[in-house]
């Protein structure tokens, strides 16, 4: 094992140890009940103890530095234990919006707060289709006449959006889409909590009446900004859904080695077998993408949108399958609300729509590549 081997190793084991304490199974179904949907505590210790927020940021914000490879193995992880908190929205989304945008000003005013954990913050994009094509959006944005603008219109499936300190929205210009930071007490922002099919990740819907806002970037850059954010959030979504899946095969084979039946294990069945090595085949193909596309975002820029699309669709597809095979693998009681793998199957779904589902990200891959 080469020295950057062991240091993702000993990265991934700290951070499984964190999460398999403060997230186990009790905590994740409290949370999904709860008004904010995350432990605050939690997400503190998680900023100060282990520094996972500033992991990816540049240093010149008060981040560590790393890249996607090093935040990809905490997403694996974040997967696997079905983290109910604002890391996605607020280091993949909002972090790496703030950074596409180019505006050093910006950067320099939000990041240190997101680096730190003491600012949560979130993406608004999609609208009512929930596309992330910039033709579709319909959100306007106005001068106010004093520097700044004013946004009407409507957000849905914004992640943490009832929750989140700060608010980075796309709207149209007559430039084009732009990006706007929005504070959360902003005058005429409402934000909605939505019931989606998957609890553990909190959604918003956000109304916004001539709301107050600066603008991040140059006017009408949105479009390129969302395209430089869908690749890294894309790429980030592929780790957190292999490591999703990669805990279902592993819920898997425990059943399967500990419940018997006919007087003797149901692993030993080749049904059974069959579904398990069938698992092990897309979870390996999973991790094996995600970490390509991770890799390639920082040795061979040019090929990491493609990458990108490759990794969503591939683990998009192998968490779906290892979560209803975790399912047909435990049987009845895996079709219980009591038991876990229902959870992971909400997630998986969830994860395969956010950012369009497989049509739309099929279309993306060839898009990437020039067909």
């Amino acid at each position: 094992m080469s020295d950057d081997e062991s240091v993702l190793e000993e990265l991934r084991s700290v951070v499984r140890e964190f999460l398999d304490d403060k997230s186990p199974e009790e905590a994740v179904r409290k949370l999904m009940e709860s008004e904010s949907g995350f432990d605050p505590a939690v997400w503190a210790q998680a900023a100060e103890q282990l520094r996972l927020p500033a992991l990816a940021l540049p240093e010149r914000y008060g981040g560590d530095g790393f890249g996607l490879v090093e935040l990809g193995v905490v997403l694996e992880e974040t997967g696997r234990a079905l983290l109910c908190a604002p890391f996605f929205s607020t280091v993949v989304l909002a972090a790496q919006a703030l950074l596409a945008s180019g505006d050093e000003e910006a950067c320099g005013r939000h990041l240190p707060g997101m680096a730190s954990g003491a600012t949560t913050a979130t993406l608004a994009v999609a609208e009512e289709s929930g596309s992330w094509d910039p033709a579709l959006i319909s959100t306007r944005a106005l001068p106010d006449g004093n520097g700044d603008w004013k946004l009407t219109g409507r957000k849905c499936f914004v992640l943490d959006g009832t929750t989140a300190d700060l608010l980075l929205v796309v709207a149209r210009t007559t430039a084009g889409p732009t990006l706007f930071v929005v504070d959360r007490q902003a005058d005429g922002l409402t934000a909605t909590a939505m019931e989606t099919l998957d609890s553990t990740r909190a959604m918003a819907r956000l109304t916004l009446d001539a709301v107050p806002a600066r603008r991040v970037g140059s006017d009408g850059a949105g479009g390129r900004v969302m395209a430089k954010v869908l690749d890294v959030a894309s790429t980030a979504l592929a780790a957190e859904q292999a490591g999703g899946a990669r805990r279902c095969l592993e819920m898997s084979t425990e059943y399967a080695r500990t419940r018997h039946q006919f007087g003797r294990a149901i692993g030993s069945f080749q049904a059974v077998k069959h579904k398990c090595a069938d698992m092990l085949v897309q979870v390996e193909l999973a991790e094996a993408s995600a970490r390509e596309a991770a890799r390639t975002a920082a040795e061979e820029p040019t090929e990491f949108p493609v990458a990108a699309a490759v990794a969503h669709a591939c683990c998009s597809k192998a968490y779906m399958t290892a979560a209803m095979e975790n399912i047909q693998v435990h049987g009845g009681i895996g079709f219980t609300w009591e038991h876990p793998a229902h959870l992971y199957f909400r997630r998986a779904k969830a994860s395969q729509l956010l950012f369009g589902g497989p049509a739309v990200y099929h279309e993306r891959l060839l898009d990437r590549l020039g067909i």
